[in-house]
């Protein structure tokens, strides 16, 4: 039996060390006390540290032969002989692999046999489901096996934009002949299109900003409805060429009209200034909405506006699918969000104020107002009022590209 007071006193020599230890250190630590203390050491030394004997005899023979460490860079010494250790899952069970593969790899979405059907894809119930397939793994093991095989945690992205359209690449090259061709002439080139609908009120707004630490803002737990504030609906107007644009918050519908009329809220206060001379206006828009290249009241609204203002408005329509690739989406629409992020919209002129404010570095000013007028949805647009108007198609998919002239007063 080893005498207490000693093993008391390895004890603690040991706490102290153990930590700055790495493997090799310590079972040589504790081989060379176990030959200090001659008959009994290694019974001592196990009985202080916790190592096995077999660890400190292993040590006692490393110190009776010459080490090669001395001499070895630090990068080329190993703590274990090679092949030491625990083997691998996967060297004993051949079927591990594949049984996990089949569990994560979207082959078995929609399988009524997969167990994961109605499960989520975590590391704890993977490592469940095979466990009922007779593997002994733990969810630390099933993490690293997928990492290991390139898997990671990912969310959804918005890139499936469905079939494409035979003309899609086509019509890319069209609208950039025109725009470049629009402003080589000095004429204004612009983007539009229709902002998400925004609940007005003290709701929950996506994002974070600054605040003193554990005092967040406090917001609705519901995102009902306020049927007084109703919905925000920012529809927007960039000048590609000036990098500015505006902004109308209508209160009523997204309507061709209410389109139509931000376009011309958007002459009046800005266009008409910058391009004094201008004789045309080139609109890219996508193919869906307020502006939809279908919608019998886009061209009708736009034939007013352009009596009004007295241009010849040309239209380019985007592929149906692609609306991402208009110019407002990424130089307007984006920096919008950012600048609002975080902040709860409690009102139509906070919307309006936050819209307004909105800068970045590469010189972006946005102007905005509120649309306060009614846009009734639903008008109907007769083949003899369509007729009307002064639409001249191009000669590439004129569905698509068209030219609405004034007509004269």
């Amino acid at each position: 039996m080893a005498d207490p007071e000693m093993v008391s006193v390895l004890q603690t020599k040991y706490e102290s060390l153990a930590p700055v230890l790495d493997e090799r250190a310590r079972r040589r630590w504790a081989a060379c006390e176990a030959r200090a203390l001659g008959w009994g050491g290694v019974s001592a030394v196990a009985q202080a540290t916790g190592l096995s004997r077999t660890t400190i005899r292993a040590g006692i023979e490393e110190l009776k032969r010459p080490s090669s460490s001395a001499t070895e860079p630090p990068q080329l010494q190993r703590l274990r002989r090679p092949g030491g250790g625990r083997k691998r899952l996967t060297q004993g069970d051949h079927r591990l692999l594949d049984d996990l593969r089949d569990l994560v790899e979207v082959t078995t979405r929609g399988d009524p046999e997969s167990p994961l059907l109605w499960t989520c894809k975590s590391c704890r119930n993977l490592a469940d489901e095979l466990e009922k397939r007779g593997h002994q793994i733990s969810y630390r093991t099933v993490a690293t096996l997928l990492h290991e095989r390139g898997y990671s945690l990912q969310a959804n992205r918005k890139t499936d934009e469905g079939t494409d359209h035979a003309d899609r690449d086509a019509q890319f090259l069209h609208i950039i002949r025109r725009v470049k061709a629009f402003q080589r002439r000095g004429q204004p080139v612009v983007s539009v299109d229709t902002k998400k609908k925004e609940l007005v009120g003290n709701f929950r707004n996506g994002g974070r900003e600054w605040r003193s630490e554990g005092e967040p803002e406090e917001v609705l737990v519901h995102d009902f409805k306020d049927e007084t504030l109703g919905k925000a609906i920012p529809y927007g107007v960039y000048d590609q060429a000036h990098n500015d644009g505006w902004v109308s918050v209508g209160i009523d519908h997204d309507t061709a009209r209410f389109a139509c009329e931000t376009l011309r809220r958007w002459w009046r206060e800005m266009g008409a200034v910058t391009y004094a001379e201008a004789k045309e206006l080139l609109v890219t828009a996508d193919s869906g909405g307020s502006n939809g290249p279908r919608n019998r009241l886009w061209k009708v609204s736009l034939q007013e506006l352009a009596d009004e203002i007295g241009l010849s408005i040309s239209v380019c329509h985007f592929p149906p699918g692609t609306s991402k690739w208009n110019r407002i989406e990424h130089r307007m629409f984006c920096h919008i969000s950012q600048n609002w992020r975080g902040k709860p919209l409690v009102s139509r002129s906070a919307i309006v104020e936050l819209i307004g404010h909105t800068r970045t570095r590469a010189g972006l000013q946005v102007r905005s107002a509120l649309d306060t007028n009614a846009y009734p949805d639903g008008v109907k647009v007769s083949d003899e009022e369509l007729a009307t108007v002064r639409l001249r198609r191009d000669k590439f998919h004129g569905d698509w590209n068209y030219t609405i002239l004034p007509r004269a007063n």
